[in-house]
């Protein structure tokens, strides 16, 4: 087997393993226990967990064998692997919309597959490593900076979504660097990358969170799905010497694949943040319901604003580029997201407090879309 087709194979296994570890997240908080670390005490929340670390290792591995400029955006396919197992397995259904946004990523990444060519194992030498994390610090401030300039909540953010999103993509970059140099037997040399990949990590896990403060999940949840593996990608094809096939003609098909592909995780990610709207709109409106009114419809009673309720169960929305820390674990946001899932409460009114996320409010695996 090929070290391209071993990469992809890896690839597939990890957003499978990370799609069945959010189901079982999910379960495990829609349970409706919301006492803090209630879920460490089910085993189902410890088979998420090690369903989550197998793809993180998964993806480090398929990072160590294939280009990056292919390995980072397969790690979509756990949102698009996440439809059809959650209808087989807990009975979820899932609209025309999600099908169709699923199918536009599918098409667009199996495009990326069959343009990728073969590429060699590059890594980054320390002067190269020492310019992109100058670089990246210097857009991550300029983001910062330029978001405390902006007041209405939507632009501000979506510039720290690109900024969360740039950073979790140059982490893969310096993970792939690391995983290379393991593989290859020089361990010593990849150990003082891993402090850059914390770092990176953390911030994009603290930009991504700031992300959704005001301005709802979906604008946030797909900039950082799309910008982190442009990115990787963009770093990949410059800095590794990966290329496409068939020339110029290649690479414009290339961009048109990842533009359909991108396209396809934006539709999947808002028409999945609106089913989960609508949903907490009906249950507040059977919250809001009279109780034993006599006589005539029911009607919805006046109810005056209180403090945000804890959320009894809550939906996660796996994340398909996981962030790399120190100890590998997943590539994106995640949204606990953070750099990962972005979950939505369930069970109670929905209110902006209650989609922002809150202490004590939600479950999550890892420190959100990344995906």
């Amino acid at each position: 087997m090929s070290s391209l087709a071993l990469s992809v194979l890896l690839s597939l296994v990890s957003a499978v393993a990370y799609a069945a570890g959010a189901i079982v997240q999910e379960r495990v908080a829609a349970s409706g226990d919301s006492r803090p670390y209630a879920p460490l005490r089910k085993g189902a929340w410890w088979v998420a967990v090690a369903l989550n670390g197998v793809g993180a290792v998964l993806h480090v591995v398929a990072l160590a064998y294939g280009p990056l400029s292919l390995v980072q955006p397969l790690g979509a396919l756990t949102i698009v692997f996440a439809l059809p197992m959650a209808a087989l397995f807990v009975g979820r259904r899932a609209g025309r919309t999600a099908w169709r946004g699923a199918l536009m990523a599918t098409v667009g990444l199996a495009g990326l597959l069959a343009l990728t060519g073969s590429a060699g194992s590059h890594t980054l030498g320390g002067p190269e490593q020492l310019v992109l994390a100058a670089v990246t610090a210097g857009v991550v401030a300029a983001v910062l900076v330029l978001a405390r300039g902006l007041h209405r909540p939507m632009p501000r953010s979506v510039v720290l979504a690109t900024g969360a999103g740039v950073a979790f993509g140059m982490a893969s970059v310096f993970t792939k660097t690391v995983a290379v140099e393991w593989t290859s037997g020089s361990v010593t040399s990849g150990l003082p990358t891993l402090l850059g990949i914390a770092v990176l990590a953390a911030a994009g896990l603290l930009l991504s969170q700031a992300a959704y403060r005001g301005a709802g999940l979906a604008a946030p949840l797909a900039t950082v799905t799309v910008v982190n593996p442009v990115v990787a990608a963009a770093v990949g094809i410059t800095m590794f010497g990966e290329q496409f096939r068939f020339g110029l003609t290649g690479t414009l098909l290339a961009l048109a694949c990842g533009a359909l592909a991108a396209a396809g995780l934006v539709l999947l990610t808002t028409q999945r943040v609106g089913a989960e709207r609508l949903e907490a709109g009906r249950a507040e409106s059977r919250e809001r319901t009279p109780e034993g009114r006599a006589g005539g419809p029911d009607v919805p009673k006046q109810v005056a604003p209180a403090e945000p309720a804890t959320a009894q169960g809550a939906a996660v929305l796996p994340d398909p580029f996981p962030a790399p820390t120190a100890l590998s674990l997943p590539l994106t946001l995640p949204l606990d997201h953070g750099g990962g899932r972005v979950e939505f409460g369930g069970g109670q009114p929905a209110r902006r407090g209650d989609l922002e996320g809150r202490a004590g409010a939600v479950h999550t695996l890892t420190p959100p879309a990344l995906r």
